[in-house]
């Protein structure tokens, strides 16, 4: 079907039985949009108030990322290192 179907297949399967990296980026999203509205609150400039709602986007990324797998990076699936033989 392309590209629609690719998207309707995503979005089926995100509502059904979403991922772990789905669920984090949902909440970095949520973030970054309350951040946003407390910010313009606040009255910051626009160019500050987006740069710190994302900032505050990527910090829940991460802190969701590290509670619902245990690692700030997951680990490497290959056992070669190519950069320390």
């Amino acid at each position: 079907m392309g590209l629609a179907g690719d998207l309707k297949e995503d979005v089926v399967g995100l509502v059904r039985n979403p991922t772990d990296e789905q669920k984090a980026i949902l909440v970095a999203i949520v973030a970054i949009a309350i951040a946003d509205r407390y910010f313009l609150w606040i009255e910051f400039p626009f160019v500050v108030r987006t740069t710190a709602a994302v900032g505050v986007g990527f910090i829940a990324l991460f802190v969701v990322s590290y509670l619902l797998t245990g690692h700030l990076v997951p680990p490497d699936e290959d056992d070669e290192d190519e950069f320390h033989p």
